[in-house]
């Protein structure tokens, strides 16, 4: 047996400080040291190069609108888009979505996404977890869990970064390191923040002299510390000094740098601020794939807002031509620079639209069926999972769940969600995902 001496400090169940690092056959859940390095090891937490991208999209999109049309179905519930072939036998989606209808065979497509909720917020899509019953400190964003397993692959590029906005409606923005702390966040280079990514006047013989000087200050902190806050905050030091003292993330995002044929392709969409949501910066797509191209574990993006409540057709008809235009050239670049199976796109919102139109011509919010598109990653492409009946309103087979889409990414990740924990603030292992979630099969198998 193994243990780790020191002043015992009580947690909130009872469990000592010395107790929990008391390390035996019972010291975590019934395994030993060695078993628990093998664990670490076979989960391959740490090996791997790979990335993901998200497109969030806040306010939940109407699926019967773009990627599961029920032309069999009244007049009040099918809208008046036609469907379209792709470029994959038997695989149809909106006309809306022109272009990628021709990247069909580079994407899959769930339609059949069972567990939303009725919930105005990037929580679910940013965790795969419900906000009931939480540990204590809250369930971290699945990028905070990358950036706790598997650190930056470069100094000089956070492994979280966020490209969305600070949004009118805050539970947009809801998600957050939870109980992994404030060294995982998202590093958000947005707005005027760009410029305090750059050394103005200040030498790195003298940045040098301010590390020496913060370390000297934090070793009586750290000592003092009981609550991990400090050894979050080393970790956000570590990541602004690999900032200021490299270009790299400043270069990941002068677009200036990429081709104007490459810009064009990506469009620009829409800078104006949509509802309470985002605006629709196909740009943000380009600078996306530029930050996981040098070395980003993973980038969220939020884009537009689709909480059509009113007008539903007259916007999706002005807005997903815009969302086409700027995923298409996302999965084409990516394929073409090769970085189709190191890089993972998944795109969503937080629930679906309501089967019947209301009198104001929307479409109200409907966790019980929406959808997801997925890309790269090395998955199985060209398929669709799931469906639903023929309102568009139930699963009728295959209902996925957003743990199972998130198991299969961190799958992606070279990370095992059977056998990888993080502890919480009591010091409890959490698995990644909730019970019964695993890999997708008809991606990963």
């Amino acid at each position: 047996m193994l243990k780790i001496p020191g002043r015992a400090f009580r947690y909130c169940d009872g469990v000592s400080r010395r107790s929990f690092l008391t390390i035996g056959t019972l010291g975590m859940g019934g395994l030993a040291l060695p078993q628990l390095l093998e664990a670490e090891a076979t989960s391959g937490v740490g090996k791997s190069d790979k990335s993901i991208i998200m497109i969030y999209l806040p306010g939940g999109p109407p699926h019967q609108d773009l990627v599961d049309l029920k032309m069999d179905a009244p007049s009040e519930i099918r809208g008046p888009f036609r469907p379209i072939a792709t470029n994959v036998g038997g695989i149809q989606i909106s006309e809306l979505l022109p272009q990628m209808a021709r990247v069909m065979d580079k994407m899959t497509l769930i339609r059949s996404m069972s567990d939303a909720v009725d919930d105005h917020s990037n929580f679910h899509c940013f965790t795969g977890r419900k906000k009931r019953n939480q540990p204590p400190g809250g369930w971290p964003a699945f990028g905070s869990v990358v950036s706790k397993l598997m650190g930056s692959k470069h100094p000089a590029l956070p492994p979280f970064i966020g490209m969305e906005p600070r949004m009118q409606h805050r539970p947009y923005n809801e998600a957050t390191p939870g109980f992994l702390g404030p060294g995982h966040q998202s590093f958000r280079p947005e707005g005027q923040g760009k410029s305090d990514m750059v050394l103005q006047g200040v030498t790195l013989d003298r940045l040098e002299d301010r590390r020496t000087l913060l370390s000297s200050f934090d070793r009586l902190r750290h000592e003092l510390d009981t609550s991990g806050m400090m050894e979050g905050l080393d970790v956000f030091k570590q990541q602004a000094f690999g900032v200021l003292t490299r270009n790299s993330l400043v270069e990941a995002l002068d677009l200036s740098r990429e081709s104007e044929k490459i810009r064009e392709r990506y469009g620009k969409g829409d800078e104006r601020v949509h509802g309470d949501a985002a605006p629709m910066l196909n740009q943000q797509f380009l600078a996306a794939r530029r930050l996981v191209e040098r070395g980003a574990r993973v980038v969220t993006v939020a884009y537009g807002f689709w909480d059509y409540h009113g007008a539903n057709h007259e916007n999706a008809r002005k807005d997903a031509p815009l969302l086409d235009q700027g995923v298409s050239a996302l999965i084409e670049d990516l394929y073409e620079r090769g970085l189709d199976r190191n890089v993972a796109v998944v795109i969503w919102g937080e629930f679906g639209r309501t089967p019947t139109v209301n009198s104001g011509g929307g479409r109200d919010h409907w966790p019980r069926a929406s959808f997801t598109l997925l890309s790269g990653g090395g998955f199985k492409t060209g398929q669709v999972i799931g469906s639903t009946d023929r309102l568009g309103g139930e699963p009728d087979s295959r209902p996925v769940r957003f743990g199972e889409v998130f198991a299969s990414l961190y799958h992606h990740m070279g990370i095992d969600v059977a056998t990888t924990t993080v502890q919480d603030l009591a010091g409890r292992p959490q698995y990644l995902v909730d019970d019964g979630c695993a890999p997708l099969p008809e991606l990963v198998g």
